[in-house]
């Protein structure tokens, strides 16, 4: 219970929490009223950057959400070129996550990380289309246990400036475990075929747990 209401802090947190607190007690030395209003936004700053445990499926026959956030398109599309996927036919899912939403992006199989991509972009709203290939952005090509391409797409948004990759290439990853982090408002993008899609536009997803699409 305790671990809910307190979750642990990702590392990327802890300086933008320090000088957010020290911030709000030097306004709270000047001013009582401005004082609450920082206690407030430290607040926030503890819980964007939180990075809750989650209780993960364990079956490969399902892909895991690998980002919190709302289901904001579906399509039928080419796979990234940056990745030499163009030639091949994937499902897209996008997840808006919105500066409430936890921003630990997950690994939504078993598999390998056979290739990690980074492109320098725009920075539009990143709940546009055209996000997908305009905004900087980070791609994860995840070779999964019967050696079929997943792809799980850091997009960097409006405010995001900053992309963390946790993984490295050729690395081995469990279904569930962290790929990284997008700071401030964002998307992740994932793509995968030969699988049909467990949830629609509209719906709102849990990273590591709710479950994108089935075998």
């Amino acid at each position: 219970m305790f671990e809910k209401i307190f979750p642990k802090v990702h590392p990327e947190g802890y300086k933008f929490l320090i000088i957010s607190l020290i911030i709000t007690l030097i306004i709270l030395s000047i001013s009582s009223f401005f004082g609450f209003i920082f206690i407030f936004i430290t607040i926030w700053v503890y819980y964007f950057f939180r990075d809750p445990e989650r209780v993960v499926i364990e079956d490969q026959n399902y892909l895991t959400s690998p980002a919190d956030g709302r289901i904001s398109s579906i399509s039928e599309v080419k796979g990234p070129v940056e990745l030499g996927l163009d030639s091949k036919q994937f499902t897209r899912v996008s997840i808006f996550m919105n500066v409430f939403d936890c921003h630990v992006n997950r690994s939504p199989s078993n598999g390998e990380i056979e290739e990690i991509f980074y492109k320098p972009g725009k920075f539009l709203n990143a709940s546009l289309d055209k996000a997908s290939e305009e905004n900087e952005r980070n791609y994860f090509k995840i070779k999964d246990e019967e050696n079929e391409n997943i792809v799980v797409v850091q997009i960097a948004g409006l405010i995001a400036r900053r992309i963390v990759t946790q993984v490295q290439k050729t690395q081995k990853i469990k279904q569930g475990e962290r790929l990284g982090m997008i700071r401030f408002g964002s998307r992740v993008d994932i793509y995968f075929s030969k699988r049909n899609t467990m949830v629609k536009v509209g719906q709102n997803v849990i990273a590591g747990e709710s479950l994108i699409a089935r075998k």
